[in-house]
């Protein structure tokens, strides 16, 4: 099997450069060298490759989250980073944005976000095969993610204060706040923390996971 990554790249480039309805099997395979059947033997179909470029893409919207919540400063600094690297992700890239917003595009695929039957022999076919996130889902793993690691030993009780931080980078996503997008983000987000006095009561300075 060749490596998926090109595959996935191939298909997302073509998918900057037209709508999903318009790219063609064979165009993506051409552009990562290999046969239109040896991407069908890979992804089992069209939607099966947008689903694994979906899946693909929720996965490193998250890992940025990681890294964010591993930047210097204390736990409300990690939650402002969450919040930039949210408002920033979904600014760069359609995938991402219609995941966090549940708007998509007649430029993106149209798929149900619910699992579908796999007879896939490839483990990562059918983990895309599997249900793909929903925007609350996205939201419930980033405050999980974000409340263990600036929450210390009160991990649920900083989990409100972690929502509403992704919830207030969702909004700037939704009606961006315009020149400096990710600052103004980042200022909602220490602001509302301040006032709510979340960062003196539960959110504890996050240990050093480098």
């Amino acid at each position: 099997m060749p490596a998926r990554e090109p595959l996935l790249d191939a298909a997302f480039a073509a998918l900057a450069r037209r709508p999903w309805a318009a790219v063609r099997m064979v165009d993506v395979a051409s552009a990562a060298g290999v046969s239109r059947q040896t991407l069908y033997n890979e992804f089992g179909s069209k939607e099966g490759l947008a689903r694994a470029l979906v899946r693909r893409e929720a996965d490193a919207y998250l890992a940025g989250v990681e890294r964010a919540l591993r930047v210097p400063g204390d736990g409300r600094e990690r939650l402002v980073a969450v919040a930039e690297w949210t408002v920033s992700a979904a600014r760069g890239n359609a995938v991402v944005r219609a995941l966090l917003t549940g708007c998509w595009s007649a430029r993106l695929p149209s798929l149900n976000l619910a699992a579908v039957a796999s007879s896939s022999a490839v483990p990562a076919q059918r983990r895309a095969d599997a249900a793909l996130p929903s925007p609350g889902d996205l939201v419930a793993a980033v405050r999980d993610r974000a409340a263990a690691a600036v929450g210390g030993g009160s991990g649920g009780e900083a989990a409100p204060a972690c929502e509403l931080a992704v919830r207030l980078a969702l909004s700037c996503v939704a009606a961006p706040p315009g020149e400096g997008g990710g600052g103004a983000v980042g200022e909602l987000v220490r602001g509302a923390l301040h006032r709510q006095g979340a960062d003196r009561e539960v959110l504890s300075p996050a240990p050093d996971r480098s």
